[in-house]
C-alpha cells in the first residue's frame, strides 16, 4: 500500500562529494535499503530501477540540492523518480528528535528518508530542470567569489596606501572602482611616482578615462601630497606591489562585468525577469538572486514564511514574563538576506521607500534595522507579484 502522494518509498540520500549514503523507507517505516553509494550515474541509475521494480514510485529526497546534490537529482528524474529536497536547518532540527547524538552519514540519510515519509509539509518541491535557472547558479556562485577577492583586493590596495600615504588613500582609496584610478595606479605606485609625473601628464592619461574629473582629481592628489613630506619605510617596496594589486583587480573587475553582461542575457531570457526588475532598487544580481532562492514563489505559503527563509522576519524573544522584544533573526538565508538588503538600499531613491525609512528612523531605529523593516516591507510586495505575475505599480498618495 502506498504512502502519501503514492509514494512507495522514500530513499533519502545524505550526498557526499565522492559518494552518497542511501537510507530507504516504506510508508510503513521499514528500511529496505542502506548502502553507500559511489557519486555516478551508473551506480544510482541500478539502486533507483530496484527500488521502483520492487516498490513501485519513489521518492528521492536530498539535503543539498545543488552543486554535489546536482547528479543525483539529474538522475532520479531522468529515472522517472519523484525529488525533493528537506533544507539543512529543518534536518538538523528534526534530528534533535531523534535518539543518540552520533553524527554520520547513515543517520543523516535515515532521518531526511523518515522527515519525508512522516512529516511531508517540511519538504520543498525541486522543479524539473530549469536550464536558465541553473545556469545563473553556475554564475551568480562564480560572481560571489571574484566579488570576495575584489573586496580582498581592495582592502589590501587600501591597506598599503594607507601604511605609506594616508592623505593620498582618502583621495584614491574610495576610487578604485574607477578605470581611471586604477589606470593612474598601475602606471604609478608611489607618491614619488606621481610627483615625478607632473600635473600635466596626468591629467592627459586620466582624461580618456575620466574628461569630467580629470584635473579635479589630479589636482586633489598633488593637494594630498604636499599634506606629507617624510617618507614611510616600505615606500618602495609597495611601489612594486600597488602595480600588481591593481592589475590584478581590474582583471577581476572586468570579469565580473562580463558575467554581469551574461547573466543580463540569461535574464531576458526568462519569463519573471520583467517582473523583477520592474521593482525599484532589484538589478540584475539581486533578481538573479531572487530567481535561484525564490523562483516563482510558490514554494512559500506567504509573503511571512518567505521572509523567514530569507532570516528578515523578526525574532521575538520571551521568557516566563520577561518579554524582550523583537530581534533580528540570525538564521535564514544570508545570500538571500544580503540580496532583499542591498535591492531595498538602492531603493531610497523612490519615494515611497524613502518615505518608509524615514518612519522607520523616527521611531527610533538605526539605519541598518530601518533597511531591514523596508526589505521585510518589500518581501510583502514581491511574494504578491509573483503570485499574479503582476508588475510593480507604486502606491497610489492617499488624499489629505
Amino acid at each position: 500500500m502506498g504512502g502519501q502522494g503514492g509514494i512507495d518509498v522514500y530513499l533519502g540520500l545524505d550526498v557526499g562529494k565522492g559518494e552518497h549514503h542511501a537510507t530507504a523507507l516504506t510508508p510503513e517505516g521499514k528500511k529496505t535499503f542502506d548502502k553507500r553509494l559511489p557519486n555516478t550515474e551508473s551506480k544510482l541509475r541500478e539502486v533507483f530501477a530496484k527500488l521502483q521494480a520492487k516498490h513501485g514510485t519513489v521518492l528521492v529526497v536530498v539535503d543539498q540540492p545543488a552543486s554535489i546534490g546536482a547528479l543525483p537529482l539529474a538522475v532520479a528524474r531522468d529515472a522517472g523518480c519523484r525529488v525533493a529536497y528537506l533544507p539543512g536547518l529543518t534536518m538538523r532540527r528534526i534530528a534533535d528528535l531523534y535518539p543518540g547524538e552520533a553524527k554520520t552519514d547513515a543517520r543523516d540519510a535515515y532521518v531526511i528518508a523518515d522527515a519525508a515519509r512522516s512529516m511531508p509539509h517540511t519538504l520543498r518541491a525541486i522543479e524539473a530542470a530549469d536550464e536558465t535557472v541553473a545556469e545563473l547558479e553556475m554564475l551568480t556562485g562564480f560572481d560571489d567569489d571574484l566579488a570576495t577577492e575584489v573586496t580582498r583586493t581592495k582592502n589590501r590596495l587600501r591597506g598599503l596606501l594607507t601604511q605609506i600615504h594616508p592623505p593620498l588613500e582618502k583621495i584614491l582609496g574610495p576610487r578604485l572602482d574607477h578605470p581611471a584610478v586604477l589606470t593612474l595606479l598601475e602606471r604609478f605606485g608611489s607618491p614619488a611616482q606621481l610627483r615625478k609625473a607632473g600635473r600635466r601628464r596626468l591629467v592627459t592619461l586620466l582624461r580618456p578615462k575620466a574628461p569630467r574629473m580629470a584635473e579635479r582629481l589630479v589636482e586633489d592628489i598633488f593637494i594630498a601630497l604636499d599634506e606629507q613630506t617624510v617618507v614611510v619605510p616600505g615606500t618602495d617596496a609597495a611601489a612594486l606591489i600597488i602595480p600588481n594589486l591593481v592589475s590584478s583587480l581590474g582583471s577581476v573587475l572586468d570579469q565580473r562585468r562580463l558575467l554581469a553582461a551574461r547573466i543580463e542575457e540569461l535574464l531576458e531570457a526568462h519569463p519573471l525577469s520583467p517582473v523583477l526588475i520592474s521593482m525599484p532598487g532589484i538589478g540584475v544580481r539581486t533578481a538573479a538572486r531572487i530567481l535561484i532562492d525564490v523562483g516563482d514563489g510558490s514554494a512559500f505559503a506567504s509573503a511571512g514564511h518567505l521572509a523567514a527563509y530569507a532570516g528578515l522576519a523578526p525574532v521575538t524573544r520571551a521568557s516566563g514574563s520577561s518579554i524582550r522584544g523583537e530581534h533580528p533573526a540570525r538564521r535564514g538565508n544570508k545570500q538571500l538576506k544580503r540580496a532583499f538588503y542591498l535591492a531595498a538600499f538602492a531603493s531610497l531613491s523612490q519615494p515611497e521607500s524613502r518615505t518608509y525609512y524615514d518612519r522607520k528612523r523616527r521611531e527610533g531605529k538605526h539605519h541598518v534595522a530601518a533597511l531591514i523593516a523596508l526589505a521585510r516591507r518589500r518581501i510583502d510586495v514581491l511574494f504578491a507579484m509573483l503570485r499574479d505575475g503582476t508588475f510593480y505599480e507604486p502606491p497610489t498618495p492617499i488624499a489629505a
